[in-house]
Order: C-alpha cells, then sequence, then structure tokens
C-alpha cells in the first residue's frame, strides 16, 4: 500500500465479496458445516467453491454462510440449503466439483439434486 486511496479501494472491493456471504434480504441460504470434522473432510475448498460459484453467477439474492457442527460427522462435507418458506436440504460428502451442479440445478432452478442429499446416502 502507498497511499490511502489503495487501501480504501482494497475495503471497498472486499466488502463487495464479504457481501455475499451477509444474511439479510436472500432469497436462498447456503450453509457449509466448518467445525473440526468439516474441516478434515475438506469443507474449506467446498465453502470457497460456493462463494465462487454464487459471485460467478451475480446471484446476490443468495447467502453463502458457514456453521459449526452439524451433528452428522460421517457424511463430512455437509451442506445444507435453506430455501425462501423455510425448507432445508442436506447435500453430504459435497467436494467442490459437485457444488457448480448444486448451484445450478437447486440455487438457480429450485430443483435439489436428489443422489447428493442425505436422503439418497443414507444407508
Amino acid at each position: 500500500m502507498k497511499s490511502l486511496a489503495e487501501l480504501q479501494a482494497l475495503r471497498d472491493e472486499m466488502k463487495t465479496k464479504i457481501g455475499v456471504r451477509k444474511d439479510g434480504g436472500h432469497r436462498m441460504r447456503v450453509v457449509v458445516g466448518m467445525a473440526t470434522c468439516g474441516i478434515a473432510a475438506g469443507a474449506r475448498p467446498v465453502f470457497a467453491a460456493f462463494i465462487k460459484e454464487i459471485e460467478t453467477r451475480k446471484l446476490t439474492d443468495v447467502v453463502v454462510a458457514q456453521t459449526g457442527c452439524i451433528g452428522i460427522c460421517q457424511f463430512e462435507p455437509v451442506v445444507e440449503i435453506y430455501g425462501e418458506g423455510g425448507e432445508k436440504t442436506t447435500y453430504v460428502y459435497v467436494t467442490p466439483e459437485k457444488v457448480p451442479r448444486i448451484v445450478a440445478q437447486h440455487v438457480v432452478n429450485g430443483t435439489p439434486v436428489v443422489e447428493y442429499t442425505i436422503g439418497a446416502n443414507a444407508k
């Protein structure tokens, strides 16, 4: 940083990126389990992939957040998506490669990716 203006520009840029993660005025909320069990299973890259995909698609009505333990450690990384009506879909064994499909099919088009959900994977 060579000037106050550069610092302010960096701050403004970071505010827009952090804005994707804020609550309030959203149609859908994506919550990634980020307790030690989730992090150990790869939740950080999953979280980053959701942020990137939501930003790339310019989905300003979707918030991406993190939480602690969701309570089903054997299925980590776990992602829960909450719709406008409060309905919840729980995705398990999520990888960064699965994120674009989840966002396209569920977040954008409203149809959960059933084969990635806990119902399809709990045996």
